[in-house]
């Protein structure tokens, strides 16, 4: 195979492959859980628990990194937010309020702000070579 053909075989992997790996996380992860919390003053919480998404955060590092620093940076960016919001989208569609858009916006926007910054700092640090 030529590369030339290899590479542009890679790019919609490179794409594909994070947004099925992060909406299979946020499914391991934010998925199962869909209850809220009620406290004694009658508040609720919910339904994610703080080790939730801080495993969802930790385990979206793996692929991202990899990703970043052996395939097109760009494409696992949007992979990853895309397979979030994908998921934050279908998880929570049947909110009754119609605020959901706005969850998922911010999905949408948070997980672009955090998978650049990844990335870069991982290219960045790749190109410049161990300190």
């Amino acid at each position: 195979m030529s590369p030339h053909l290899k590479k542009s075989a890679a790019r919609p992997l490179s794409f594909l492959l994070p947004a099925v790996a992060s909406a299979a996380l946020w499914a391991a992860w934010l998925g199962w859980d869909q209850h809220r919390d009620v406290h004694p003053d009658g508040s609720t919480t919910g339904p994610y628990q703080p080790w939730q998404v801080i495993g969802l955060v930790l385990t979206l590092l793996v692929p991202v990194c990899l990703g970043a620093l052996r395939c097109d940076a760009r494409s696992v960016v949007a992979g990853t937010s895309a397979g979030l919001t994908v998921a934050a989208f279908y998880d929570w569609s049947d909110d009754s309020t119609g605020l959901f858009g706005v969850g998922v916006t911010l999905v949408l926007l948070g997980s672009l702000a955090a998978t650049s910054t990844v990335a870069a700092a991982l290219r960045h640090r790749s190109e410049s070579g161990p300190a």
